[in-house]
């Protein structure tokens, strides 16, 4: 099921998207700091889905992202 935008907490694209190759991602920051949730989407389908993880989830996916640049 799609989800709705969350304009009030402002995307961002990661600094580890691939550019204009279309390997994007977004997180919420501003959504992250409210709640303690980390949400990610493509940016190509921000309705589309997206991932919810916690901090301890989000730290990984930033590590394996350093790992794999």
């Amino acid at each position: 099921m799609p989800h709705a935008p969350i304009p009030e907490h402002g995307w961002i694209s990661s600094t580890y998207s691939g550019g204009n190759e279309g390997q994007c991602i977004e997180w919420a920051p501003q959504h992250a700091a409210a709640t303690g949730e980390f949400l990610v989407r493509d940016s190509k389908n921000p309705c589309g889905p997206r991932l919810n993880l916690t901090a301890n989830g989000f730290t990984g996916l930033v590590a394996f992202a350093k790992l794999n640049d």
